[in-house]
């Protein structure tokens, strides 16, 4: 089943500036305490549009924690955030902790942000289950709760909206399966930098990596795999230390956003970069860039611009009163560019322009 709205849940029109967001919507019953890949597997799916939502009647005052602004992923998202709140006439404060390793950050600003009582709260927990109890306490005080991006088991989310994590790993190393066969390989050594282990999205890219390997037509060695905060300068020691131990034999490497742009220099001051393949598992201006100096091969895409579109649109319709059947799940379809199509992706999905400068706060005017 198709359609071009919210499942004919959000009746407001969709906004002129862009176009509805391809997403699947689910419903429950599914399986609780689960993550979004679970609600995928165990709900009732319908396959739809999300259309931009019309502005809001009143300045609705809504707060984002983030894990950090330390990579060009969640400088897209606080762009999304912004343009979309100018447009839909609404208050908000961007809070991001000091990154993955700042649980207690965005605990404490979860509190701050409870007591501040916000008309709605959207987090990217830095946790799959460390988030839970916060987000409990807020609706408990009845504030709604959105999820953004990163994923959690938290069953008082009133909607969450991601994409399949899973698939960004089963894209990724599916494009590594058929660029290998494509230049005659029969088996090939793969190595890994897929972000913070805790973190619900290296979790599920992890997870459809292995999957993906072990379905393949051909030997797929996963040699070595580096967990670490997505911070440029942390990525470029594990980078080094991966090439220092298993440089001689690696076909691919495989990171996230602020890991596979880590590893360009390593491999090249290695070498070795007519043979070692680098592919990400999500795209920001970076990575694009790297794919148009073929610095990078490929490029799963989250599409994390329209991810914080759909989340922002969604929090404004629920406040409104314009969404009449709840889904558990709003999953963005994803995207994958290499050099094949990157002349006509639509990077605008997915990344801030290039002179955004990210910003905390919004108010919109008194005649807005």
């Amino acid at each position: 089943m198709a359609t071009d709205c919210f499942a004919d849940n959000d009746r407001a029109p969709a906004s002129p500036q862009f176009d509805p967001i391809p997403v699947k919507i689910i419903y429950p019953p599914l399986k609780p305490h689960g993550s979004a890949d679970d609600a995928l597997a165990t709900g009732r799916v319908i396959e739809g549009r999300y259309a931009m939502a019309a502005p809001a009647t009143k300045p609705w005052r809504i707060a984002f924690l983030f894990p950090h602004l330390k990579d060009p992923y969640w400088v897209g998202c606080n762009y999304a955030v912004i343009s979309e709140a100018k447009r839909l006439g609404v208050a908000v404060d961007i809070f991001p902790a000091d990154g993955y390793d700042d649980l207690i950050g965005q605990l404490r600003r979860m509190d701050e942000v409870i007591a501040a009582k916000y008309d709605a709260i959207v987090v990217s927990p830095i946790s799959m289950t460390g988030n839970n109890a916060s987000i409990a306490k807020a609706r408990a005080q009845g504030i709604p709760v959105f999820e953004l991006a990163n994923d959690s088991t938290s069953d008082d989310l009133t909607i969450k909206v991601t994409t399949s994590l899973k698939a960004m790993g089963l894209e990724a190393m599916r494009w590594v399966i058929r660029d290998a066969q494509a230049r005659g390989l029969q088996s090939i050594n793969v190595g890994l930098l897929p972000g913070p282990a805790d973190a619900g999205w290296v979790k599920g890219e992890v997870a459809g990596t292995l999957e993906a390997a072990g379905q393949a037509p051909i030997k797929v060695n996963v040699v070595d795999t580096k967990y670490g905060d997505s911070d440029l300068i942390g990525q470029t020691k594990l980078a080094v230390q991966m090439l220092a131990k298993h440089g001689k034999q690696l076909d691919y490497m495989l990171g996230c956003t602020g890991c596979a742009p880590a590893a360009i220099l390593p491999v090249k001051e290695a070498g070795i970069s007519q043979r070692v393949k680098i592919v990400a598992y999500d795209l920001t201006r970076e990575i694009a860039v790297a794919l148009s100096k073929h610095q990078i091969s490929a490029s799963a895409d989250t599409k994390g611009v329209s991810q914080t579109r759909v989340v922002l649109n969604a929090a404004v319709n629920f406040l409104e009163g314009r969404t009449r059947q709840l889904p558990h799940t709003i999953l963005v379809n994803l995207g994958m560019v290499d050099s094949e199509n990157d002349d006509r992706y639509p990077f605008d999905t997915s990344i801030a322009p290039p002179d955004f400068v990210p910003q905390l706060s919004y108010r919109p005017s008194k005649s807005h």
